[in-house]
């Protein structure tokens, strides 16, 4: 489970993309299992964090989808906008989400398809600079 990183109030100067980055570097280094992104819409944060090889980002918006993104495809970050779901829902997506496993069979085959299609090449280790540039405080 990812340890809890607190609320910081909404700040038009973060930057998503590094606060992205920090999450899936955590993941990469196998500092945590899951991860969950909340903020306005989710889109930039799920397009930024699947940049990263290794990474697999979702945006959820129902519990449905929440427990496929796992089932199906494995996900290992989910994004969750305040602006498009309510509080109760979004805790909704989050148990399915956390309590989901991936399942075998044609799921397990199309995830290796997917993990083929992904570019072998390791991700560069942020200082601590690159970390908190365009943040508020760390994450």
């Amino acid at each position: 489970m990812a340890p809890n990183e607190g609320y910081a109030p909404p700040d038009p100067d973060d930057d998503y993309p590094i606060i992205a980055r920090v999450l899936g570097e955590a993941l990469l280094r196998g500092e945590v299992e899951r991860g969950i992104f909340c903020c306005g819409s989710g889109i930039g944060p799920a397009v930024a964090l699947n940049k990263m090889p290794g990474i697999r980002a979702s945006i959820v918006d129902n519990e449905r989808s929440a427990r496929d993104a796992v089932t199906h495809v494995d996900v290992n970050v989910i994004t969750l906008g305040e602006r498009v779901i309510g509080d109760e829902l979004a805790k909704s997506c989050v148990d399915a989400f956390l309590g989901a496993q991936p399942e075998g069979g044609r799921h397990e085959r199309r995830r290796k398809q997917i993990g083929d299609l992904e570019p072998r090449v390791e991700p560069r280790t942020l200082t601590t600079a690159d970390s908190t540039q365009g943040m508020r405080r760390g994450v």
